[in-house]
């Protein structure tokens, strides 16, 4: 028997949440810090729950450079404010809800 998604009810073959959810009109921010040593960070905001490590992941593989995921923020090593904004479109996130400052 399969899973069950505990959102909607359905099937985890049939379940559309992640799809629905990615589609709202919340906004996700990317902006770029110095940290220590005169580093940058690549700092991503505004996901949330499971998406999060799965995200991480994705970016890290797509921008090949380390990074980490705490406290609902995606911090990656290395300016790439861009060529993130880049892989969350190719992920199905809308462009217009990516803020790139």
């Amino acid at each position: 028997m399969s899973e069950i998604c505990p959102k909607c009810g359905l099937p985890k073959e049939l379940c559309v949440c992640d799809i629905l959810e990615r589609e709202t009109s919340r906004k996700i921010k990317v902006y770029a810090e110095k940290k220590k040593f005169q580093k940058y960070m690549t700092i991503v905001e505004g996901l949330n729950g499971e998406e999060l490590e799965r995200v991480t992941k994705s970016l890290k593989s797509m921008l090949a450079c380390g990074g980490t995921f705490k406290n609902g923020v995606i911090e990656l090593q290395g300016m790439h404010k861009e060529e993130v904004k880049k892989a969350l479109i190719k992920l199905g996130y809308p462009e217009d809800s990516i803020d790139v400052s």
